[in-house]
């Protein structure tokens, strides 16, 4: 089949593209750094340079592909004039509008835990009406939604919390349960997404490696850096608040990282993912991802 992803080289791209390549697709990967071009080549796929925003090249992009699939960049949330929500959509229109444009008929789309809601998901609010752009297509256009739970690597932003307070936490409580995943559990599966048949026009896909408690995430990591003992600690809201927007994140964004917090705390935001969980996890455990963040800790 000839595929077209956007999301360029990045923790999922690539062990994507790698096993669609492996498979005997041909792949397409769009990137707006022209200085990926090479990367990509070398990896057997076929460089598209251009922004997602323009939705004139993403058709062209997509033109003649069997399948595409999106995926709304990481936005900068210390960038003070950057308008999140604004952003999602954007790109939301410009996905649906290149999919009509284009022609293509199958579109696997990479969105998040919380997408269900569209209010009190807090910065995940975007991915609510990115699904929803592409839910209004036509019927005749096919559309899965993968919905990752926690990705691993969120936890490298505690390295420095437990360099300096000998402690890891935010304001959710050491027995609050979470599901995390894997960046190569994730790429499994959107895979998997593409080499199935879809079986009906609308389709979602929760993605998980493991489920844990705060508590036990904080031993695992604890033990993977010599600090067996590290402790779980929650916060209060504000004191979270605070602290995000001392270290420079927009003051909006930083309330919406709150409210997403709260969300799982009160278990809002895995309502609908306790309804719907997957029929299997992922191979990557938090005990795997524990030796990249002890490497991540004792670089820095």
């Amino acid at each position: 089949m000839k595929i077209t992803l956007t999301g360029s080289l990045g923790r999922i791209g690539t062990p994507l593209a790698q096993i669609l390549i492996k498979e005997g697709h041909t792949v397409k990967v769009i990137s707006s750094n022209p200085a990926r071009t090479n990367e990509i080549k070398a990896l057997g796929a076929i460089p598209a340079i251009g922004k997602l925003q323009d939705t004139g090249f993403l058709a062209s992009s997509f033109k003649g592909a069997d399948i595409v699939y999106t995926l709304t960049p990481p936005a900068d949330y210390f960038d003070h004039g950057l308008d999140l929500l604004g952003y999602y959509k954007e790109l939301g229109n410009s996905f649906a509008e290149a999919v009509l444009k284009s022609g293509v008929k199958r579109v696997v789309n990479l969105s998040s835990i919380g997408a269900h809601l569209e209010k009190g998901n807090g910065i995940l609010e975007g991915t609510f009406h990115v699904e929803n752009s592409l839910n209004n297509l036509p019927e005749d256009v096919s559309v899965t939604h993968i919905r990752p739970t926690e990705i691993y690597y969120n936890l490298f932003q505690f390295v420095n919390m437990i360099k300096e307070h000998g402690i890891i936490g935010s304001n959710l409580a050491e027995d609050d349960r979470n599901a995390w995943v894997s960046p190569r559990d994730i790429a499994a599966a959107i895979a998997d997404e593409i080499d199935t048949l879809p079986s009906s026009s609308r389709k979602v896909r929760y993605v998980a490696s493991e489920e844990l408690t705060y508590k036990e995430v904080a031993r695992i990591l604890g033990s993977a850096i010599g600090k067996p003992d590290l402790q779980w600690v929650m916060i209060t809201d504000d004191q979270l608040l605070q602290s995000l927007e001392s270290a420079g994140m927009q003051p909006t964004i930083a309330k919406g990282m709150v409210e997403m917090y709260e969300a799982i705390h009160s278990g809002l935001l895995y309502e609908n993912y306790n309804l719907h969980k997957p029929e299997t996890f992922g191979n990557v455990k938090m005990k795997d991802f524990a030796n990249e963040f002890a490497t991540v800790y004792n670089l820095e």
